[in-house]
């Protein structure tokens, strides 16, 4: 076994593997990953895994534990207000009873409810946390966070960039294979405008796969190819703070767990042998996932991760079923074994099923369905198979796991109420927060009364005279690449040169680039939390105001229910985008196939448009938010700053007239 010299101490990253249900973390240890992470009930951005109670996994733990291998556990999700006493006690359960190695975060909240229930483990930041420039990472580090998930857009050198502004106590965590989003992890609301349910809450409804058309065409513009990065691992190896080496896929069995697992394992311990090489690669074949991309990894050869015209569901495709509606059969691509499984339809489409294969099937053969109506046509894809050998590896664990007593939990009690909304709100440094603020990209806001708000960076060949800087609200941008992150500083120098005080970060991690010597430019520096920081509850803002932040544009994705509940919990002022152009999605990258500033369509009349801001692409759906008819409710509650976003939208785009409510009336899963 060959040790990586850059490692300290000549340690291997670890195989960190995702396990849905028991039957894939008990593959997870019979593959030999070091580490394995899942979900509970709740709290989970992968609701729609199976996840696991307390019990569950209470003594899968244990056994983890007794094999040397580390046991995290996701409470990834958005904390709403009303849900804060709840995740209070389901950590401290976990803590007092389960003692998981590591928690992986999103929400501020939870780093707040880890240290008051005295957890013991490691809190892990999510990559839906979006730290995505190397500078933030000393404010993940100065919170209390031991990992860093780092976005999966990242090519090699970047990487190395994190890894260079990687603080001293803090390491970092790379996706190298699974499920890639078309839009950058934290930055992506279109479940929630087409679908009602939040992906940023685990219960995403999967819209990008879905197929959309435009100019006449049918493609799936946006349904990504799976990460693989395979070969690469050698790469990653030479970066030391790289620690980890994680997989996605607690949506999937055992067998690709396994396959998976057993993959990585063989290029991190033997990628100079190149039958072991081989190996590997031969396992991954055998993983049933889209076919793969080494993404933006090679920043000199960058693959589109896009595959327009391929299938969208996961799994290994077989085919399309065909015959009668009483009699519906499919002839798969590949052969089918007994006790495979197979899924008949997209995840998201209403009326897909699973079905089990009882028999050999040979390629282009027969197999009979179960008789649903509306299948013929419909794409079926193999989702896991369970071979003998595999088979036998599930028998001795779960018969290790037998050995082991069962754990019951005592019934939880009622604590004493560990979050106490705040009953003084800090006060508004300046009257000018109070009213309305209209966000451009240019400063032409339209209205004499509003404030002006202008998105960062700005025209380097713009003129910029005192009293603009000053006067003005300069908000920083959603993502900043590390590519991108030296000529944003410069931008932002040039603001703060200028007298530029008052900005709004749309990342708490952005709190870095406000350093001394920038307050020594302007010691009246007010600053707040923007919309994209997506903050939910109470407890995240006090989390913020430690890091001297002035007050908070709450996120858009909470009904009027919880809007006033965190009015009552802040114990910052509020502000909330009132009316305007909100984005389905942020993404880096943009097929050749759609045409940028047109608009698309959903199979539900939905109409979007694409169009390219900076670096980045903005998915934007052809209406806006508009919650000003709810103004004097939400000032009556407590809030006081009001946003209108105005981007400019191409004049052959026509915006629909339909209520902008969005999620006011019934909030979102």
């Amino acid at each position: 076994m060959t040790v990586t010299p850059n490692h300290p101490d000549g340690q291997k990253p670890r195989i960190l593997a995702p396990a849905g249900e028991k039957s894939s973390f008990l593959a997870a240890l019979q593959a030999g990953a070091d580490a394995i992470y899942c979900g509970l009930k709740h709290f989970s951005a992968r609701m729609e895994a199976s996840n696991f109670t307390l019990e569950e996994l209470t003594r899968l733990t244990a056994l983890a534990h007794q094999k040397g291998v580390q046991v995290y556990v996701a409470m990834n999700s958005l904390i709403k207000p009303g849900e804060l006493e709840e995740a209070f006690h389901t950590l401290q359960r976990l803590s007092d009873h389960t003692r998981p190695d590591a928690i992986i975060v999103q929400d501020l909240a939870f780093i707040g409810i880890a240290q008051r229930v005295g957890f013991k483990g490691e809190i892990h930041l999510s990559t839906l946390a979006n730290v995505s420039s190397p500078s933030g990472l000393k404010i993940a580090s100065q919170l209390g966070v031991k990992r860093v998930v780092i976005p999966r857009e990242l090519s090699v050198d970047e990487m190395k960039q994190m890894a260079s502004a990687s603080p001293r106590g803090l390491d970092l965590e790379i996706f190298v294979q699974g499920a890639l989003c078309y839009c950058v992890s934290g930055r992506c609301y279109w479940s929630s405008f087409f679908g009602g349910k939040s992906g940023l809450r685990g219960r995403c409804v999967q819209p990008c796969r879905r197929i959309y058309q435009q100019k006449g065409e049918n493609k799936s513009y946006f349904s990504c190819k799976d990460l693989s990065l395979d070969v690469l691992t050698k790469v990653v190896m030479t970066i030391p703070e790289i620690q980890t080496l994680k997989i996605e896929g607690r949506k999937k069995g055992p067998h690709y767990v396994y396959y998976t697992v057993m993959a990585y394992r063989m290029l991190r311990d033997e990628g100079h042998d190149p039958a072991a090489k081989k190996s590997a690669l031969a396992f991954l074949e055998q993983a049933l996932g889209r076919p793969a991309t080494h993404y933006n990894f090679l920043p000199q050869r960058p693959q589109a991760p896009v595959l327009p015209d391929g299938t969208t569901g996961s799994g290994l495709f077989l085919g399309l079923v065909k015959g009668s509606s009483q009699s519906p059969y499919l002839s798969p691509r590949e052969r089918l074994m007994p006790n495979d499984r197979i899924r008949v339809g997209l995840e998201d489409e209403p009326g897909h099923f699973v079905q089990r294969i009882s028999i050999s099937v040979p390629k282009r053969g027969h197999i009979h369905l179960k008789g649903k109506s509306g299948m013929i046509g419909k794409q079926a894809f193999l989702i896991d198979r369970r071979e003998p050998m595999l088979e036998e590896l599930l028998v001795q664990a779960e018969a290790d796991l037998e050995r082991l007593p069962l754990y019951p939990l005592p019934e939880s009690k009622k604590k004493r109420q560990l979050f106490v909304p705040a009953k003084k709100r800090r006060r508004i440094k300046e009257a000018l927060i109070e009213g309305e603020m209209s966000l451009s990209r240019d400063g032409k806001n339209g209205s004499k009364e509003a404030m002006t708000g202008i998105w960062l960076p700005m025209d380097s060949k713009a003129s910029l005279s005192a009293r603009r800087a000053a006067s003005v609200w300069w908000w920083l941008p959603p993502v900043v690449w590390p590519d991108d992150e030296a000529g944003f500083q410069a931008s932002l120098k040039r603001v703060l040169d200028n007298g530029g005080a008052r900005f709004v970060l749309n990342a708490p991690w952005q709190m870095a680039w406000f350093t001394e010597e920038s307050q020594r430019h302007s010691n009246q520096l007010i600053l707040w939390a923007g919309p994209f920081c997506n903050i939910m509850n109470g407890m995240a803002i006090e989390k913020l105001e430690e890091i001297g932040i002035s007050g908070v544009i709450v996120s858009p994705e909470l009904g009027h229910l919880d809007y006033l509940e965190l009015a009552r919990q802040s114990p910052l002022p509020l502000g909330i985008v009132i009316e305007g152009n909100w984005p389905l999605g942020i993404s880096r990258s943009c097929s050749d196939e759609i045409h940028r500033d047109q608009t698309f369509k959903s199979p539900k009349g939905e109409e979007a448009f694409v169009s390219a801001i900076g670096p980045d692409y903005w998915v934007f759906p052809n209406w806006t938010v508009d919650l000003s008819s709810k103004k004097s409710l939400l000032w009556e509650a407590g809030y006081r700053l009001f946003i209108k976003i105005r981007e400019a939208v191409p004049s052959h785009i026509h915006f629909k007239s339909r209520p902008g409510l969005w999620n006011w009336n019934h909030g979102l899963d």
